[in-house]
């Protein structure tokens, strides 16, 4: 038999389109080449599979080899192709029955000596090939990661010779027992924050709607520890969730880590990172840090230190949960749906409003300053909140404070108001639409009034309206009220600081 084929699996985004491998054996000077719209690694590969092969002491053909990835219109990337082309080309000399092929998808790298590698991007692969209805072969280093998906057929190997052995029924590959590894995550309790109460009250009201929020204090007042806790008063992820945010991880730069499985993601850029690397991007585009944090927490400190251009591409995800990155060869998109906490001083000094009067700063340097942070950005922020500085008396304990409630205790408010938000529209306050807020976010006769009045007197957007509206709805179902009281959107209206004239 002089040709053969078999079925892999691409990359692109978080999806895995199919890939036929076809090889053929003809008469001609000895050669391989590799069609079908390869980038440099998948080029790479024939020397690769040529030295595998010879190295697992089997032949390697002396003819003119053409291996095609079909279809020839769609890019391949990366090393994922060597167990597939390397199968075909002994299936194309008679070394190994090509019928076998049929039932199953390869996916791996080969080294040298024959060994299998691990590649990234297994889980979506993984999906696609469940569906498809077949097994897939991967190597053994990845099985923990395509574990994660329930009722796949998968077999692991290490090298060349034992998926041979197996096509060849000489030694056939054992199924591996895996099941999914959760590990309660390290998260600090927000009982260690001393005094700051109505930002941990923010937290709270923050964790049970999905709402975004931006905490403007001095240096010291707290803004990353409470940010840092933010995780600890949100709930485990169902399965669904757990698999999307997986799946965009396995697909990144840095790889999956089974380990991690069911955590919610926590991740703080640097204010020195660009455009690219928050959003995602790359030959071929990769997820950028809004995408890895799906599901999870992005949190930005020192705001305004941020570049101007790199806030302004969050506008569209803060809106529709998704970033659609395109490229002149490569389209792809990606999930985005995190919550955003920031942080940032009041003043380039950090002093400002400081009653013993350590600022310096004039008043044009804090309204550059502040001016860095545009009006649309923070429309789309739904609660800013201001954070005194610490007292002496609070931070050495010795003034009495309030009893601080723990990490446990508030998550389990929170994972309440979740409960009755998903029973009432299917997703959390901060994601409803505008004809879900006229129907589940009505005030009272009082908080009509009121809502009117701030609207007067603040001349608020309509999108900081509805984003009150929906901040409101969250307060009530903290306190377990079907009805929108005013002094529900009396709070709500008090976490939109930087709305009051002069600020």
């Amino acid at each position: 038999m002089s040709l053969a084929s078999a079925q892999s699996r691409a990359q692109a985004g978080i999806e895995a389109p199919a890939v036929t491998v076809e090889t053929h054996l003809s008469n001609g000077l000895p050669s391989l080449s590799i069609v079908g719209m390869p980038e440099t690694a998948v080029r790479e590969s024939k020397d690769r599979v040529r030295s595998a092969i010879i190295n697992s002491r089997l032949e390697f053909p002396v003819n003119r080899i053409t291996v095609n990835l079909a279809p020839a219109d769609l890019p391949k990337t990366g090393g994922r192709f060597d167990l597939a082309i390397a199968l075909t080309l002994l299936a194309a000399s008679g070394q190994i029955p090509g019928g076998e092929l049929d039932n199953y998808e390869f996916i791996g790298e080969l080294g040298l000596n024959g060994e299998l590698r691990s590649i990234k991007g297994v889980l979506p692969a993984a999906l696609a090939c469940r569906d498809n209805g077949r097994t897939l072969v991967l190597p053994a280093s990845n099985c923990a990661e395509a574990g994660l998906v329930s009722n796949l057929r998968f077999l692991g190997a290490d090298s060349i010779l034992q998926v041979c052995a197996h096509l060849n029924g000489q030694q056939a590959l054992v199924p591996p027992a895996i099941s999914p590894r959760i590990s309660a995550p390290e998260v600090a309790d927000l009982a260690d924050v001393r005094g700051q109460q109505q930002g941990k009250r923010a937290l709270e009201i923050a964790a049970t709607g999905g709402h975004s929020l931006l905490m403007i204090g001095p240096p010291g007042a707290g803004k990353t520890m409470l940010a840092s806790r933010l995780i600890s008063l949100l709930p485990p992820l169902d399965e669904q969730q757990a698999l999307e945010t997986a799946v965009i991880h396995s697909v990144s730069h840095a790889g999956f880590n089974a380990d991690y499985w069911n955590q919610r993601p926590f991740h703080a850029p640097h204010h020195t990172a660009s455009a690219v690397a928050l959003v995602g991007g790359g030959q071929p585009p990769a997820p950028g840090e809004i995408s890895l944090a799906h599901n999870g927490v992005l949190f930005l400190d020192e705001l305004p230190e941020f570049n101007r251009s790199v806030l302004e591409s969050l506008r569209e995800p803060l809106e529709s949960g998704s970033i659609r990155i395109s490229r002149a060869s490569h389209q792809a998109e990606f999930p985005a749906r995190f919550q955003l906490v920031a942080a940032m001083n009041p003043c380039p000094c950090g002093h400002a409003g400081n009653p013993a009067g350590h600022c310096r700063c004039t008043p044009d340097q804090i309204g550059r300053y502040r001016s860095r942070l545009s009006g649309p950005l923070l429309d789309r922020i739904d609660m800013h909140l201001e954070l005194p500085a610490i007292s002496y008396q609070e931070l050495a304990g010795k003034q009495p404070a309030p009893a601080t409630e723990s990490s446990r205790t508030i998550a389990t408010r929170v994972s309440q108001g979740q409960q009755r938000q998903l029973q009432r529209c299917r997703k959390l306050n901060a994601q409803m639409q505008n004809s879900e807020i006229d129907q589940f976010c009505r005030p009272d006769d009082q908080g009509k009034e009121l809502l009117a009045a701030a609207v007067d007197k603040l001349g608020l957007s309509a999108r900081a309206y509805h984003r009150i509206l929906k901040l409101a709805r969250t307060i009530a179902d903290i306190d377990g009220q079907q009805e929108i009281t005013s002094s529900h959107l009396g709070e709500a209206i008090g976490f939109r600081v930087l709305d009051r004239p002069g600020y």
